[in-house]
């Protein structure tokens, strides 16, 4: 039955008053600020960030790739021969003088002189009795072994000679990292493009969509989503003698907070990510507590982002953004999709009024019948 007035006692009616001004005073739990207080921190109400609601022209001015690719040096590089010889390399040279007696190279009466494992040194040269210091590395054997003939045949009537290479240190790359058998491997025929060696490696031991492979040659770096190298044939560099290949994870991340399904900080799935996506990755919006018409993207934006999206010219520095997505508006959802999420951003979802009002409910009655025991015991004891 409803309580009636003239049943209430003064001590229960002060007690009702005094919990409920409790209530009011403490506040209530929440998982952050309300839309409005968000909206307070704008710029224009004297706040320190730059409010935007996300359009379709917002989407396409902030999708910045993360930054991944090879660099003209490494995309323009022909495919290296088979048989190219690099310093390190060791070849294997035989020859044939067409003399019976006091040959050049060999022993009386041997026709036949057998060089084996004549190594290529750092400087990329081989050194030959009577020929002297010939450069191999660069060429292939026919090219070593027509240079080998001139520099004898002037001694030796109509040598012969036949150049033979067996891959050494100079003609390998490392693979380390993620890889399934890191290690040491020579470019062979097979193996001379960054697919291939991947694959002679046994491929990556971690999910392939969060794979990175970074290449290493001299002083510069390059690095390619392994997706994309596998989706695309023109990224698919050829390889150099010394080259490293390493194989990572990507590290990037973004940061879910609010009424979502998890509250956390999440690794990317993929090379690009959308803001559909990215909520979706933590379970999409709590179903009894989401605002959809708060759902905020916190980022710090470069300035040249920046000027572009709020069409100024007059902004110096990092500036700090919040994309507003409302995905009860008509296009909200594709909106959602479309808006790139990058590394480092915060996506945060307010309560819904609703949640609020019923957290203040919840607590008045928590609250009026704990201050009706009180009351009923005051009345016991007086």
């Amino acid at each position: 039955m409803p309580v009636q007035l003239r049943s209430a006692t003064p001590a229960r009616i002060a007690a009702l008053i005094a919990s409920i001004a409790l209530v009011g005073a403490c506040g209530l739990p929440r998982s952050g600020p309300t839309t409005t207080e968000v909206m307070a921190g704008s710029v224009e109400e004297k706040g320190n960030a730059h409010i935007v609601a996300v359009t379709p022209e917002i989407s396409r001015i902030t999708a910045a790739k993360a930054t991944a690719g090879f660099s003209s040096a490494f995309l323009n590089a022909g495919v290296v021969g088979s048989d190219m010889i690099s310093a390190g390399d060791v070849l294997s040279i035989s020859v044939f003088e067409n003399v019976k007696d006091d040959p050049l190279l060999g022993n009386t009466g041997q026709r036949v002189s057998e060089l084996s494992e004549v190594q290529v040194d750092g400087q990329g040269y081989i050194y030959i009795p009577y020929a002297g210091r010939i450069l191999a590395a660069g060429q292939t054997p026919e090219g070593v072994r027509q240079a080998i003939t001139r520099q004898l045949e002037d001694q030796t009537p109509d040598p012969q000679v036949t150049v033979a290479r067996a891959a050494g240190n100079g003609s390998t790359v490392s693979i380390s990292g993620q890889a399934a058998a890191a290690g040491v491997y020579p470019i062979e025929a097979p193996t001379r493009t960054l697919s291939r060696m991947i694959a002679k490696s046994g491929g990556v031991t971690i999910d392939p969509d969060v794979a990175i492979v970074r290449v290493t040659r001299g002083g510069q770096t390059g690095k390619v989503w392994l997706k994309d190298l596998n989706e695309n044939p023109e990224l698919d560099i050829a390889l150099r003698p010394g080259d490293k290949i390493v194989i990572e994870k990507d590290s990037r991340s973004f940061m879910a907070l609010g009424a979502t399904g998890a509250q956390s900080l999440v690794p990317f799935r993929s090379g690009t990510m959308s803001a559909l996506e990215a909520i979706a990755t933590v379970g999409g919006l709590a179903t009894m507590s989401a605002n959809p018409k708060g759902v905020f993207v916190l980022r710090d934006e470069s300035e040249e982002i920046a000027r572009a999206v709020l069409g100024r010219d007059d902004l110096v520095g990092t500036q700090r953004l919040v994309y507003v997505l409302n995905l009860i508006e008509p296009t909200g959802l594709f909106e959602a999709r479309d808006f790139q999420i990058r590394d480092g951003d915060t996506i945060y979802v307010t309560e819904a009024p609703f949640t609020r009002w019923q957290k203040f409910l919840g607590a008045i009655t928590g609250t009026a019948g704990a201050a009706s025991s009180i009351a009923t015991t005051a009345e016991a004891v007086n």
